[in-house]
């Protein structure tokens, strides 16, 4: 089993490479950290018995400041519009979403959760937080400060990609 924490301590090994060496390096365990780190975390969302693509598109919709169209729920998941237009049906099905004609395009749809789509998602992401919450629970204070800047630091990062 890796060790997560390990894995993303400084490597003193990469200092004495060149900057873009190190940049490289560094954005390679990241990334490598980030599938990791989410593998382990979906094993949560198996107790709220949706699937990854349907929480992935419900989290769009949860955090959508508005209701969105099929077109741009599928430009936000990276799919076609007849993959995103299957995925919404069977989310309409379980009661996750709802959908009703958009108001400017009669040949559109606006689609937004439902109040048990919000409830499901939002008890998936509190079982992932206390995973992690409990992962994090036998590191001291000087860990704990150390992982918070790498947050910040990370946080700023992902705002660039």
């Amino acid at each position: 089993m890796l060790d997560l924490v390990s894995y993303a301590n400084y490597n003193s090994e990469i200092v004495s490479t060149g900057k873009s060496e190190r940049q490289r390096e560094l954005a390679d365990r990241l990334h490598s950290l980030a599938i990791h780190l989410l593998r382990r975390l979906r094993i949560q969302d198996l107790a709220g018995g949706v699937g990854p693509a349907k929480l992935s598109a419900l989290s769009v919709l949860v955090f959508s400041a508005k209701p969105l169209s099929l077109a741009e729920l599928a430009a936000a998941e990276q799919v076609k519009n007849p993959t995103m237009s299957r995925l919404v049906t069977e989310m309409e099905r379980d009661g996750l979403v709802r959908t009703r004609p958009s108001q400017h395009d009669a040949r559109s749809i606006q689609i937004s959760p439902t109040a048990r789509g919000k409830e499901l998602l939002l008890a998936g992401r509190k079982r992932r937080v206390d995973s992690l919450t409990q992962a994090m629970s036998d590191l001291g204070p000087a860990e704990l400060d150390k992982l918070h800047h790498c947050v910040e630091v990370l946080q700023l990062v992902v705002r660039k990609i």
